[in-house]
C-alpha cells in the first residue's frame, strides 16, 4: 500500500468514526494502516521518524489512546510491559498472536457467551463483555 493510500484510508477511518482527523492522528493511523499484523507505540514512532515524520512519541501515544476510545484499533496485551495496536474488522471477534513474529489473527465467532454468563453467576458476577487474546507460536516460527 503507497503512502498516500495508507493516509486515505487513515482519513476515511477518522470521518467514519467521527474522530477529527489531526495531522497527527492522520500520521500514526496511516502508519498502521501500513501494518498487517499489531505494533506497539515505540514501533510506530520509530517507523515515522525514519520516513522522515516530525511526530512526538507523546503524540503516538495520545493518538492511540483516542483510536482503542473510539474502537479504530484494537489494544492487544501479549507483549509483556507494552501494548500492542491493531486495525481490526468490526463486531465482536477475539485474537490469536504469534508471540514471534507478532502475526494477529481475528477470530469472528464466538461461543463464549453461555460459558461466560454461567461462571460469572457462580460468582456472583453478571457478565456484560469480553475480550480474548490467545498467545502462541504460528506455524511459520514453529517450523512446522
Amino acid at each position: 500500500m503507497t503512502a498516500r493510500q495508507a493516509r486515505s484510508e487513515a482519513q476515511r477511518l477518522l470521518d467514519a468514526s467521527g474522530v477529527r482527523a489531526t495531522p497527527g492522528r492522520v500520521q500514526v493511523l496511516a502508519e498502521l494502516v501500513r501494518e498487517p499484523n499489531d505494533a506497539t507505540a515505540q514501533g510506530l514512532h520509530e517507523r515515522l521518524r525514519a520516513r522522515g515524520e516530525r511526530v512526538g512519541l507523546a503524540t503516538v501515544y495520545r493518538t492511540l489512546g483516542v483510536l482503542v476510545e473510539h474502537g479504530i484499533v484494537d489494544a492487544l496485551s501479549h507483549s509483556p510491559g507494552e501494548l500492542c495496536y491493531r486495525i481490526c474488522g468490526g463486531g465482536h471477534h477475539h485474537h490469536l498472536v504469534c508471540t514471534e513474529c507478532h502475526r494477529v489473527e481475528e477470530l469472528g465467532s464466538c461461543e463464549l457467551d453461555e460459558w461466560l454468563e454461567r461462571a460469572a453467576a457462580v460468582h456472583g458476577f453478571r457478565a456484560t463483555s469480553h475480550r480474548l487474546e490467545v498467545a502462541g507460536v504460528c506455524a511459520g516460527c514453529a517450523g512446522a
